[in-house]
């Protein structure tokens, strides 16, 4: 299943790459949340692909699907992760498929189409990045939390989370030695897992926006949980990181004034 998860993102990633920009997207109702018929294209040829190779394992995508609930072992999938990227030309874009067996994934990869990179894992089996230079293992750094480079995402759908979101982001931005944002949560948590960031937290993803990665990061030797420390981060409300980084990202969603030496 590792093996199909890894083809369906580069059948996705195909799709991506063939694919024509436009100039703008279109909404899908709140601002900043855009899809194309990219979007629509590359999960069509996953979920295409996917119903061949496993036509009993239900499909749940962003786009076609509506994102549909599931339960029980499923695919879950985001067919181009970074859509206002694509649209506007960055190329941090990616393609995220992963198997989730009830509430925790069991497999999964992710592309970056136009980096040509390819990161798959699975449950208890280790993670690899394949690169133009050869593949290799992924671990997680080994920086200390003062000298880690964090990424975020800011809740742009909702807006209502932003006093959370910009306590923690304080706390974080003073605990660590820098953050990022490059705009596509499954990027992010793939270059968490191989060492190119030293963790990652947002709130508001979905589960297809977090699954291949948070399985990534924990077959790299890191930690994700949910913003309470939990085993919910499916739900979307993510820290994920080296051990010792996600224990300063719990320590600062859980109490950010504190932890950035304020008050109430």
């Amino acid at each position: 299943m590792r093996s199909v998860a890894r083809s369906a993102a580069l059948v996705g990633a195909e799709a991506v790459r063939d694919g024509v920009r436009p100039e703008v997207g279109a909404a899908k109702g709140l601002p900043g949340d855009w899809v194309t018929e990219v979007d629509l294209a590359s999960e069509r040829a996953i979920a295409g692909f996917l119903a061949a190779e496993t036509p009993s394992v239900p499909f749940v995508g962003e786009e076609l699907s509506g994102g549909a609930s599931a339960s029980g072992l499923r695919w879950v999938v985001d067919p181009l992760d970074g859509t206002t990227n694509y649209v506007h030309d960055f190329w941090a874009v990616g393609v995220s498929v992963a198997l989730v067996d009830g509430d925790r994934p069991v497999a999964g990869a992710i592309t970056a189409p136009f980096l040509q990179e390819v990161w798959h894992a699975a449950a208890g089996a280790g993670a690899v990045w394949e690169r133009a230079s050869g593949a290799v293992e992924c671990r997680v750094s080994s920086r200390p939390a003062p000298s880690a480079v964090v990424a975020t995402g800011f809740p742009f759908r909702r807006k209502e989370r932003l006093p959370r979101y910009l306590a923690t982001m304080t706390a974080a931005l003073e605990a660590f030695e820098d953050l990022r944002r490059p705009g596509a949560a499954c990027l992010d948590l793939a270059w968490t897992a191989c060492g190119v960031f030293d963790g990652f937290f947002e709130l508001g993803l979905a589960a297809w926006d977090v699954a291949a990665g948070g399985l990534l990061v924990q077959e790299a030797g890191g930690v994700v949980s949910d913003w309470s420390g939990g085993d919910g981060w499916l739900g979307g409300d993510i820290l994920a990181g080296t051990p010792a980084v996600h224990e300063v990202l719990r320590s600062v969603a859980h109490d950010p004034l504190r932890s950035a030496g304020g008050s109430d």
